[in-house]
């Protein structure tokens, strides 16, 4: 089973309720907030394994490109411009998408392949613990915490901590998920993007709960949203 740790914002204790969810269920703990980890700051592991992720770009093959500017036009994410006669690529916008391969006819477009970031993983109060490490300066996160994913056991109970907010990050990890746990504060900040969590796992028809944190125990505005199940506060 794997259980997403989610938020609309970030500041909730997301990390916090994921950690110790993971410690009391046993868990694996998995942190795919890769452009900020900080779970490991809480388990302290002995980091065993580390393994890089790599993402391929295109390389230009001047002696063979005839500068007729198909590539350009197919790729979607504008990691290719033409500049005269001279095709420019910008390697930390492309997908690796493979098209602007696919349309050249001229053979003149290869793929390598550069490190975006890295995986680690070692042990914690008897438990695996994992992080994705995105390197500084890299867009786009997506790539690592696929890779991330990947590693996982689904055979293991997960607890996954999530990137905050509502962002194609936070999409790519909760359609790996089971069941969401979404944290929140009472407050108007709270409520305003407990909101957005909640339409966003609603789109993938998962099953969640809702964890109010930073609560005194009295009544607030987020207990009074109807259609939810608080879990604890």
């Amino acid at each position: 089973m794997i259980i997403a740790v989610l938020s609309g914002k970030g500041g909730t204790g997301k990390t916090t309720v994921s950690t110790n969810l993971a410690i009391s269920l046993n868990a694996n703990y998995v942190d795919c907030d890769v452009e900020e980890p900080n779970g490991f700051l809480f388990f302290k592991p002995n980091i065993d394994e580390i393994f890089e992720v790599e993402e391929e770009y295109p390389i230009i093959n001047k002696d063979k490109c005839v500068g007729c500017g198909k590539c350009v036009k197919v790729c979607n994410f504008n990691a290719l411009a033409k500049v005269k006669e001279n095709v420019l690529v910008f390697d930390k916008l492309c997908h690796s998408c493979g098209a602007c391969q696919f349309v050249c006819k001229s053979g003149a477009i290869d793929y390598k392949k550069r490190v975006i970031g890295r995986i680690e993983s070692g042990s914690a109060y008897g438990l695996r613990v994992k992080q994705g490490i995105l390197n500084i300066g890299e867009p786009m996160a997506v790539p690592v915490i696929k890779a991330l994913l990947n590693s996982v056991n689904k055979n293991q109970v997960n607890v996954i901590d999530c990137p905050p907010g509502t962002s194609c990050n936070v999409v790519n990890t909760l359609k790996f998920s089971d069941f969401a746990v979404l944290v929140t504060e009472p407050s108007n900040f709270g409520l305003h993007d407990l909101k957005l969590a909640v339409e966003l796992v609603k789109i993938f028809d998962k099953p969640f709960g809702v964890v109010i944190n930073k609560d005194d125990g009295k009544e607030n505005i987020i207990k009074n949203i109807a259609g939810i199940t608080i879990l604890t506060y």
